[in-house]
């Protein structure tokens, strides 16, 4: 995640913030240009310095604190912005605790489309793409089946749980599932990975690559789940997988690695936009480093592989868990490489 400035006071600003806390401006994001507007207020739409020929309104969420994105004001435009239009089912907010959790998942949900967005991926929606279109349901339990809520992808349409939101019951199921990370974030960023395996890898040229980088996906799923939920990881899971649930099946394996990648390339450019800078010093790697848009996997990789070394440290300085308790293997690496070159296709591993 960058970091933004208010335009009309220099303050540093940050993603989620709707207010200039030194000048009281209101704050949007505009996600067509990756910035974090400084508004004036013209009646029922806003306005910026930066874009004087443009007038702006709020996503229709805004109104329910669940969303800052800007969308560019006309007589018939679209009401919800990049990433609520996505949106098929959420909770009901007229419950308070349901509006505070719903909240919640959308402050996650925007770090995942700032991420797809400075990838250029596709996100058609449903009703753009019936056939592959993005859409998200975000459900209560015991709202109309007695069933508990199953985070999970079907064919491009994500569901989330609600009480993932809690922090307690996420907790919860973090220890009943031995997992050493169990975030909101990671939940959209894995599940997202589902759902651009279909849109990148299934039926194109790069299937034949993924099977042998991954195995082959034409395994039945449930019988390998019902396996990996009795039996657990393979006990050298961690020299060629990313997590123990990454074993139980080569989706699953992608959508792992595909959320750590995720994780790596955001982190590495939250630390780049401090001025922490890692890797060799030489004219090259001293030049400024985008993550989202390097072709350079490697140049990536020696920023992060010492940044999550401090981040962990850092944990263990104030008495936390590590921040990054997982393993890089060679074989780790290599399927993050080769999700790397899905998103970046010039970069050549053996340049």
């Amino acid at each position: 995640m960058k970091l933004f400035s208010c335009y009309h006071c220099g303050n540093t600003i940050y993603f989620e913030n709707i207010q200039c806390e030194r000048c009281g401006h209101r704050l949007g994001y505009y996600p067509s240009a990756n910035v974090l507007l400084s508004l004036g207020e013209e009646g029922e739409t806003w306005s910026s310095p930066q874009y004087e020929d443009r007038t702006f309104v709020y996503c229709d969420n805004a109104k329910h604190a669940a969303c800052n994105w800007l969308i560019d004001a006309s007589p018939e435009g679209e009401i919800y912005c990049a990433a609520c239009r996505h949106n098929e089912t959420i909770p009901n907010i007229d419950d308070p605790a349901n509006l505070k959790r719903w909240q919640t998942i959308e402050h996650a949900k925007k770090r995942l489309f700032y991420s797809l967005l400075r990838l250029n991926l596709p996100l058609a929606t449903r009703q753009e793409d019936p056939t592959h279109g993005l859409s998200f349901r975000f459900l209560a339990e015991g709202t109309s089946d007695p069933d508990p809520v199953m985070t999970g992808h079907d064919r491009g349409v994500i569901t989330i749980a609600l009480a993932e939101a809690d922090d307690a019951e996420r907790e919860q199921r973090r220890t009943a599932m031995g997992e050493p990370y169990r975030t909101l974030l990671g939940h959209f960023r894995h599940e997202i990975g589902h759902h651009y395996w279909d849109l990148l890898v299934a039926n194109t040229t790069a299937l034949n690559p993924s099977r042998t980088i991954f195995g082959d996906e034409s395994e039945d799923y449930q019988n390998a789940l019902k396996q990996y939920y009795a039996q657990g990881a393979p006990a050298a899971w961690s020299e060629s997988h990313i997590s123990p649930y990454a074993t139980a099946h080569p989706w699953e394996d992608f959508a792992e690695s595909w959320a750590h990648y995720l994780h790596i390339v955001d982190t590495v450019e939250t630390a780049a936009a401090f001025g922490l800078k890692f890797g060799l010093i030489s004219d090259q790697t001293q030049r400024h480093l985008d993550p989202y848009s390097e072709y350079d996997f490697s140049r990536v990789m020696d920023n992060w592989v010492p940044l999550s070394s401090l981040l962990n440290n850092l944990n263990r300085a104030m008495g936390h868990p590590d921040a990054y308790p997982f393993v890089l293997g060679p074989s780790v690496m290599a399927k993050l490489a080769f999700i790397h070159g899905l998103l970046h296709p010039s970069w050549d591993a053996d340049h």
